[in-house]
């Protein structure tokens, strides 16, 4: 395990070298915001993390409803049975395994590892703008249907989930890297995930902060070459997406 600060972001990255699987701290005056939950192993790390710090633990947000940012969501709530448990409304119904597609929604299958039996409901539902204390929540379809992004208005460090990967090379949701492919044969649609990158790349980020992988500081020109790459890949030869 792996901790990381940059402001008020703490990144808490679990077999950093192997296969990192990263949540993070958001530190705000009450108390601390888990962003998502990793796998089921990391439940004593994110509370060893927490007391370090010395603030609870009252908020956990759900950037999205995969198996790794929500594996260890039972056992924090029953650590923390107080706490509460936020996600965007989109992604609530894949939280409780439930991977049937909306009307108007591309109807390719979902992808990647759609939970099983999640004991836990989700407090609050979100929805793009919203505000959870220092937090504003981003609409990124794309990697899942429902997947968000979170910025720090403080700070402007940019949680972005899934959205982006560093680990294996920067890459958008969807764009294969062969040194780590699982993000991207996770992603439901490579076009929404596109468009969702390419709107985080234009809200100038201080810090990127991803699912799998190291935070990177002024990542905007590397965001928008990583859209752009990916662009390519997507368009037909001689041809518009």
């Amino acid at each position: 395990m792996r901790l990381t600060r940059e402001h008020d972001v703490i990144q808490i990255s679990f077999l950093p070298r192997l296969f990192p699987v990263n949540v993070y701290l958001v530190e705000e005056e009450e108390g601390l915001t888990l962003i998502d939950a990793g796998m089921p192993f990391s439940l004593k790390g994110i509370l060893a993390a927490a007391e370090s710090i010395g603030k609870p633990i009252t908020r956990i947000i759900l950037t999205h409803a995969h198996g790794d940012h929500v594996g260890a969501l039972d056992g924090l709530k029953d650590a923390l049975p107080s706490v509460e448990v936020i996600i965007s409304k989109r992604d609530a119904k894949l939280l409780m395994g439930d991977a049937t597609l909306l009307p108007g929604e591309p109807q390719t299958p979902i992808r990647g590892s759609v939970p099983k039996g999640i004991r836990t409901r989700p407090d609050r539902l979100l929805e793009d703008g919203d505000r959870i204390g220092s937090l504003i929540a981003i609409a990124t379809p794309g990697h899942t249907p429902g997947h968000m992004a979170f910025m720090d208005t403080r700070s402007r460090v940019l949680i972005a989930g899934d959205a982006y990967q560093l680990h294996g090379g920067l890459a958008v949701s969807g764009r294969l890297r062969p040194l780590f492919p699982f993000p991207a044969l996770a992603t439901w649609n490579r076009e929404l995930a596109l468009t969702s990158a390419k709107r985080l790349a234009e809200l100038e980020p201080s810090v990127l902060a991803v699912g799998h992988g190291r935070m990177l500081r002024q990542p905007a020109t590397a965001m928008r070459a990583a859209a752009a790459d990916a662009e390519q890949r997507l368009r037909p030869a001689g041809g518009h997406l």
